[in-house]
């Protein structure tokens, strides 16, 4: 286990180095990446904008962003998302190869691989925005409310996504409208207030929100 926590470290190490040097993207002439948190933000934004209205551009798969991107990373945000098959954050953003760190679970349950793989984007890449982005209809969602209304067991690792996501469904359960979609927004918020409160992640903007399946938008969560 040492060996390989020294390898990683090794690797990592090297990549800072790289970081340091003028990037072959600045070089091949291909636009720098958004360099303040505000700027990232803005840009994911936009993309969404583009996906949404059926204007994605596709951005950063051609080959000569490829052979750049073999030797030296550099995105520009992490996007904390759901393994649901229709919100991949690269299409929903439309951004491209090396623009997008995306670590996806079930409802976007944080674990300490989720929460080590951000710190890799923090501290290592210099990543300065971290998304937590939900959606609409989300099944861990569904599974964890009909846990509670039936109390049914939850089968094997399933039961760490219901125990992650039933206090905030717990706390928005008298809420009059949509049981399911306030339990999404309460969860995706307690996760970014969980990542923001940990001083790992001090240098970076946490910020929240929610994809809507059915227009294709993404709209900050207060």
């Amino acid at each position: 286990m040492a060996s390989n926590r020294r390898a990683f470290l090794t690797a990592t190490a090297a990549v800072g180095a790289l970081a340091a040097a003028p990037t072959p993207a600045a070089a091949a002439g291909h636009p720098r990446p958004p360099a303040t948190a505000r700027a990232a933000l803005a840009e994911l934004l936009a993309g969404n904008r583009r996906y949404a209205t059926g204007n994605s551009r596709h951005p950063d798969e051609e080959l000569r962003r490829r052979h750049t991107l073999a030797a030296v990373q550099h995105p520009f945000a992490v996007v904390v998302g759901c393994i649901d098959s229709r919100v991949p954050p690269e299409l929903v953003f439309d951004q491209g190869l090396g623009d997008l760190l995306c670590t996806r679970t079930a409802g976007q349950v944080l674990d300490e691989a989720v929460l080590g793989s951000i710190q890799y984007g923090v501290e290592e890449l210099g990543v300065r925005l971290v998304l937590v982005l939900g959606h609409e209809r989300c099944g861990a969602v569904a599974a964890t409310l009909d846990h509670l209304r039936t109390g049914a067991p939850v089968p094997g690792h399933l039961e760490l996504l219901v125990d992650e996501i039933a206090p905030a469904a717990r706390r928005t359960h008298a809420l009059p409208g949509d049981w399911a979609e306030h339990t999404m927004r309460a969860h995706t918020a307690w996760v970014r207030d969980a990542i923001r409160a940990d001083p790992s992640f001090t240098s970076a903007h946490v910020t929240a929100a929610r994809f809507d399946l059915d227009t294709g938008l993404v709209s900050l969560l207060p």
